[in-house]
């Protein structure tokens, strides 16, 4: 009796704990002006609608449906177990993106937590920016300019392989081999091409659970990311543990990719990252610096099929850049710099198809925005759609006009594709040059016209073409 006392009383008093816990905190929401919405059923919240709109590849009608309902500035919902506020528009964007360490810090579902660990992505505060600052000193513009000529090379190799010669092609797969090796290139200098192939296929696995319900039982998308990625870091620790030896002996250069430069930096303080932050933090740029990238150059390659006087402008602009040139000679960072339409091009299917539909904020401090009160500890998440599409902004917002982007572009904080303020995309240089090293090649070599014009779209986790996106390929005379 006294041991079933023992045990049952202990239970019964943080039970209790945790009711009148509860029902402090309901008692507080009641007396708080929260943003208008519903939080769904307990848990669950709206994840299984959310999750349904970006299968269908249509999360701005999720925003639609709520905005509408409720406010154009703010609503809340519940996602992945937590309570979110979703801040809408430019004005919200503007908010979010310059209050990073005031009222808001980066946050992402236990999903992502999980998989990249000790990654930039979970860092907040000073050690994110010590972070920031040692992967930026490799992926600005500075340093990249130097490694132009290989990426120019690779994407020649890259076509010469998987599309000199074919009839059709699915874009999106294949796409994804060329900005994978070049990211395993420069990030890592894997130029086999079965290291890279096996890489990749651990990569798809990792990709297709890093968003959603973190249940770590077999057979569950999870699972197998979680697997894929302990795979993955293994190859990488390989890699990394004969680096050392390869720049104590002088059989590695300091500069010849990204995997040296964290080996040999050090923080400001003389801090240099550990074993377990570089493998993590190498397991976040692969999959940031190749599947965003293949998104966006898909729908580049959709868009351009569908409109050939797009086609023709960028083509013309990239034979004006050839001009010149001795036959065989690599792009050089000033041939990039002139391709201001086709960066146009790409900055427009980004507003109409953006590889990803936001990201999320934790607010650190209650705060009051648009008159409604947010309380600490709730989920943030900003939204490429409430801003992209908005006809206030972008007149006839579903018409493709490159134009838009001339000049001094759009409104401040209304076209995101790779976020803004502090945590805005590290590799957005990097997705720069890799994408117009690629389209520089293929309108070169090919004109092409879609299988299936009218193809679906879904978000998985990137924005990708639901049956790949195959092609017809002619081949040019240029």
């Amino acid at each position: 009796m006294e041991v079933s006392n023992l045990v049952v009383l202990p239970a019964v008093l943080a039970f209790f704990v945790l009711c009148l816990h509860f029902m402090r905190r309901m008692v507080r929401l009641r007396n708080l002006n929260l943003p208008p919405g519903r939080l769904g059923w307990p848990v669950v919240g709206e994840t299984f609608e959310f999750m349904h709109a970006m299968v269908e590849g249509n999360v701005l009608r999720f925003l639609q449906e709520r905005v509408e309902k409720y406010d154009s500035r703010v609503f809340k919902t519940s996602m992945f177990g937590n309570p979110v506020v979703v801040f809408c528009g430019p004005a919200g964007n503007k908010f979010l993106f310059s209050n990073e360490n005031k009222n808001v810090q980066v946050w992402w579902p236990s999903s992502v937590r999980k998989l990249l660990r000790l990654s930039l992505v979970t860092k907040v505060g000073d050690e994110a920016k010590m972070v920031r600052k040692l992967l930026m000193n490799f992926l600005n513009a500075e340093t990249l300019r130097n490694y132009l000529p290989k990426m120019d090379r690779i994407a020649q190799h890259h076509i010469d392989t998987y599309w000199k010669g074919k009839e059709k092609v699915f874009v999106h797969p294949i796409v994804k081999l060329y900005t994978f090796e070049l990211a395993c290139c420069l990030f890592l200098s894997i130029e086999d091409s079965a290291q890279i192939s096996k890489l990749s296929l651990k990569f798809d696995a990792f990709l297709k659970g890093i968003v959603g319900f973190s249940l770590n039982i077999p057979g569950t998308r999870f699972h197998r990311a979680i697997k894929a990625a302990d795979e993955i870091r293994k190859e990488i620790k390989l890699i990394l543990e004969k680096r050392k030896v390869d720049l104590e002996e002088k059989r590695a250069s300091p500069t010849q990719d990204l995997l040296s430069h964290m080996l040999l930096t050090s923080d400001p303080s003389g801090r240099f990252m550990t074993e377990m932050e570089i493998l993590d933090n190498i397991l976040l740029l692969l999959f940031a610096g190749h599947d965003t990238a293949r998104s966006v150059l898909s729908l580049v390659m959709k868009y351009l099929g569908q409109l050939p006087q797009v086609y023709e402008h960028v083509l013309k602009e990239q034979l004006e850049i050839i001009q010149g040139k001795e036959v065989g000679e690599l792009l050089q960072w000033e041939d990039v710099q002139k391709m201001k339409y086709s960066w146009n091009v790409v900055c427009e299917v980004m507003r109409l198809s953006p590889p990803v539909s936001g990201a999320y904020r934790e607010a650190i401090k209650d705060f009051t925005y648009a008159d409604y009160n947010i309380p600490k500890g709730w989920k943030l998440h900003w939204n490429t759609g409430s801003s992209h599409k908005d006809p206030t902004i972008f007149s006839n917002p579903e018409t493709f006009d490159a134009s838009r982007f001339e000049g001094a572009g759009p409104t401040p904080f209304a076209h995101v594709p790779f976020g803004g303020g502090p945590r805005m995309c590290l590799g957005q240089e990097f997705a720069r040059l890799e994408i117009l090293v690629f389209m520089h090649n293929i309108v070169k070599r090919f004109k092409w016209e879609l299988v299936i014009p009218d193809e679906k779209l879904k978000y998985d986790p990137m924005l990708e073409p639901v049956k790949g996106l195959e092609i017809r390929l002619h081949p040019s005379s240029f």
